[in-house]
C-alpha cells in the first residue's frame, strides 16, 4: 500500500469506551478529531544502554514530518489487532522481524489533537538494532538518553503525541529503565 494512501481503511471506536464502530478511511481520520481511531506504538530500548530509540518522522509523513517520535508508531487497520498491528509496523519502519514475546504491554493511551484522535496501546521492545529504518517513513534514527530527552523537550523537536506520551512511559513500571 502507498505511503500515507487515504484509502487505507482503519478500525473507528467509540471515544468513550474503545469499542469498534467499523471501517474509516484514513483520509477521513485526520483532520477530523471527532473520528477516534486505533493505533500502536513500540518504544525500543537499548538492553545494555537503556537508551530508547526514536524515529525522526520523514518529510513525506502526512502529519508531524520532520519531528522526532516514539520508535514505532502506526495506524491498527480494520480487522486487526493492536498486537498484529506492532508486529507489522515493527517491520515495516524498523526492518526488524519481533515476535510477540519481544515485546512487553506497557499502557494505554488517548491522545486527542486538532488534527486526530487516537486510541493507542504501547508496547516495550529491548533491541540493539542494526535496524533498516524505511526512508519513506524515517529520515533519522538514534537511541536517546534520559537527559538528551528532557533537554529538547518543549522545543518542538518532538511530536506533540510523543510530548504527552513520554511522562507516561516514565510513570510506567519500565521508566527507570531509561538512563
Amino acid at each position: 500500500m502507498p505511503l500515507s494512501d487515504p484509502h487505507e481503511l482503519l478500525t473507528l471506536v467509540s471515544d468513550d469506551d474503545g469499542t469498534v464502530i467499523g471501517p474509516v478511511a484514513r483520509g477521513l481520520v485526520h483532520g477530523n478529531p471527532s473520528l477516534v481511531h486505533r493505533s500502536a506504538h513500540v518504544l525500543v530500548l537499548h538492553p545494555r544502554q537503556g537508551t530508547l530509540l526514536l524515529q525522526k518522522r520523514s518529510l513525506s509523513k502526512d502529519t508531524s514530518p520532520g519531528l522526532w517520535d516514539v520508535s514505532v508508531g502506526g495506524h491498527v487497520a480494520f480487522g486487526q489487532g493492536y498486537e498484529e498491528a506492532v508486529l507489522r509496523e515493527t517491520e515495516e519502519e524498523l526492518g526488524i522481524r519481533v515476535t510477540a514475546a519481544d515485546l512487553e504491554y506497557l499502557y494505554f493511551t488517548r491522545f486527542r489533537s486538532a488534527l486526530e484522535s487516537e486510541n493507542t496501546r504501547s508496547y516495550l521492545c529491548r533491541h540493539a538494532g542494526p535496524f533498516r529504518p524505511d526512508p519513506d517513513e524515517i529520515s533519522d534514527l538514534r537511541f536517546w538518553s534520559r537527559a538528551e530527552i528532557e533537554a529538547a523537550r518543549g522545543t518542538s523537536v518532538f511530536t506533540q503525541n510523543f510530548e504527552e506520551e513520554y511522562p507516561v512511559f516514565l510513570a510506567s513500571v519500565h521508566g527507570a529503565l531509561l538512563r
